[in-house]
């Protein structure tokens, strides 16, 4: 098993909310429509021709019974507000009465109800945080100093102590102060775990994951974590530190975590991967025998893959948009969420507790102080992708900017965010990360071999033609190619080749994950980091509410890959699929490959 090598210097990174009960349903003014500039929404349908027979029009009208679902829902809740006195969305202005505002609205708490953490409720976890009717807006405060978080694994001895008195500290509050360390952990399971509905929607639960809300919750949730520690020990420049797991020097776990008599301890983590052992960051369930030089050069790898040449745009590095009224159904994780960070959940998690707490699951996760450390480094990935040019910007769909969240603060009062308070870091919530290499910058993943020895190894009769289909063992589907040609420099730019695994449908309480691999030979698959692995699809065990599987799609930009491989003239492309982690069925619905800008 591979562990740390020695440091190595590689590249550096140079209005008050009305307090009676039914407040979380009033407008406010971006969701007022003024100027007929409110959203519409129109089902929009492709259809690609592929080898793999996908049962489109089935598939089709599944998606458009969705979608009808989903603008019902939307005019139920019209009904709703009209009752509370004002037409949502519209004014008699509007030329389109029917344009309707969708961010997620921030959660009713006097709804919160249990999570389940098995199928069909045997098991239940209260989630719910102390109720108030008062809730402070967000506002930033300029006047507090600028922080700066830390690599953990360097820290100094002065900070360590610091951090201990605060989440000592932490630990002794009562159980029912909303700023105790049971009362921060229960926040992530109630956001994560369907135990808050969606206002308005009561059937939809509230799921940060697998969207475009995975980055801006967590980071405003880090921020109230790190300023209750900060008041906690009187010191407002404390900060959290990151695990740098995406350096070599990073790649074990911080061993200010591993203390036994320290507060920063949590006794649920897997025993065979304590330090020095090196993080994998394409975690499959199983340990696999690979040295130290391996394992750091597929680390890296997928670092680079995550966050350059598959994450050229908001939509493939943030995943799936998700508005008011949508199901938890066909969202997408982006680059960096899907992996490596649910990888990382898993490999830290106890494999011996019945459901992999505490980082294994997302119910329990943040009863580690180890998970925080993590958040961080995912958070600081966001900051740096924006600055590695191209279309790697944040997304101004007002939808996403105007997406609410509720926290309690440092002085224990309840506060409603918005995505768009969290845009700017240092200047809205005033930190900043410590500089550390960036290994992963200058490390492309190569292929291992041509692509017509690849095909001559994968017999016409190995193909899989039926969809949908159970993934229950290695898996090759030919997808065809809308535009097999090889395209411009510019086209390259302009259009993204995406790579879609349509209606990935599983049980959501336990963990999942295949890898993906392009015109590779089936009977000895490359290496991780080689350009032929595609990625993976990685699902960390989570509560739900309801007894419906799970079911979501995997997107992945293959432009780069498609170069490497000499295959941009290709007319289709060979997909294997692997099985790595599952205890019950995985349903593949299809396959498609499309362009996006």
């Amino acid at each position: 098993m591979a562990t740390a090598p020695s440091p190595t210097t590689m590249g550096t990174y140079s209005s008050l909310i009305s307090t009676n009960s039914f407040s979380t349903f009033l407008p406010n003014k971006s969701q007022l429509s003024l100027s007929g500039k409110s959203k519409h929404y129109v089902a929009r349908r492709s259809s690609i021709s592929c080898k793999a027979t996908n049962n489109n029009n089935s598939n089709n009208q599944n998606e458009q019974q969705e979608e009808s679902s989903r603008l019902l829902g939307k005019l139920d809740r019209r009904n709703i507000l009209v009752g509370l006195g004002g037409l949502y969305g519209a004014t008699a202005l509007d030329p389109k009465p029917f344009a309707f505002a969708d961010p997620i609205a921030p959660p009713d708490l006097s709804t919160c109800k249990p999570a389940e953490i098995t199928p069909g409720g045997s098991e239940t976890v209260p989630c719910c945080p102390p109720v108030t009717t008062k809730i402070k807006t967000f506002k930033p405060d300029l006047s507090i100093p600028l922080r700066t978080r830390p690599a953990a694994h360097q820290v100094t001895d002065e900070y360590l102590a610091k951090f201990k008195k605060a989440q000592a500290a932490m630990r002794a509050l009562p159980d029912d102060d909303p700023r105790s360390m049971v009362q921060q952990a229960k926040v992530h399971c109630a956001y994560c775990n369907g135990a808050y509905p969606q206002v308005g929607f009561t059937d939809n639960d509230i799921q940060v994951h697998y969207s475009w809300l995975f980055f801006p919750f967590h980071r405003m949730y880090l921020y109230f974590y790190e300023r209750i520690l900060g008041k906690l020990i009187d010191d407002p420049t404390f900060a959290l530190p990151y695990w740098n797991w995406d350096s070599p020097v990073g790649f074990p776990i911080p061993d200010i975590y591993t203390d036994t008599s320290s507060p920063l301890y949590d006794q649920y983590r897997n025993a065979d991967h304590q330090p020095p052992v090196l993080v994998d960051l394409s975690y499959g369930g199983t340990d696999d025998d690979v040295d130290e030089q391996t394992r750091i050069d597929e680390n890296l790898a997928i670092m680079y893959r995550q966050m350059v040449s598959g994450a050229k745009t908001p939509d493939l590095f943030f995943g799936h948009a998700y508005r008011a009224g949508d199901l938890n159904t066909q969202k997408y994780p982006g680059t960096i969420e899907n992996m490596p960070h649910n990888d990382i959940h898993i490999w830290v998690g106890d494999p011996t507790q019945t459901h992999h707490e505490d980082m294994g699951n997302f119910y329990s996760a943040g009863r580690d102080p180890l998970f925080y450390a993590h958040h961080c480094n995912v958070d600081r990935m966001w900051n740096i992708w924006k600055t590695l040019g191209g279309k790697r910007k944040d997304i101004t769909d007002t939808d996403w900017l105007d997406a609410e969240f509720l926290f309690y603060d440092e002085n224990a009062e309840l506060v409603n965010c918005k995505v768009r308070d969290s845009l700017e870091p240092e200047k809205q919530l005033r930190y900043n990360y410590e500089p550390a290499p960036l290994p992963w910058l200058f490390t492309k993943p190569t292929a291992r071999k041509t692509k017509n020895k690849t095909k001559a190894k994968v017999a016409a009769t190995q193909l899989t033609s039926k969809f949908p289909a159970t993934l229950d063992s290695k898996t090759t589907v030919e997808v065809a190619r809308p535009k097999p040609r090889k395209r411009s420099k510019k086209e390259k730019v302009d259009e993204e080749e995406l790579l879609i695994i349509k209606d990935i449908e599983f049980e959501g309480t336990e963990a999942v994950k295949f890898d993906v691999f392009i015109n590779d030979d089936a009977e000895s698959l490359s290496r991780r980091d080689k350009s032929e692995f595609a990625g993976s699809f990685v699902h960390v065990p989570q509560g739900k509410t309801t007894k419906a599987k799970t079911k979501t799609n995997l997107k992945l930009g293959i432009t780069d890959l498609l170069e490497d491989l000499g295959a941009e003239d290709d007319s289709s492309v060979l997909v294997t699929l692997v099985p790595r982690v599952s205890n019950s069925p995985i349903t593949i619905g299809g396959f498609k490959i499309e362009y996006s800008s």
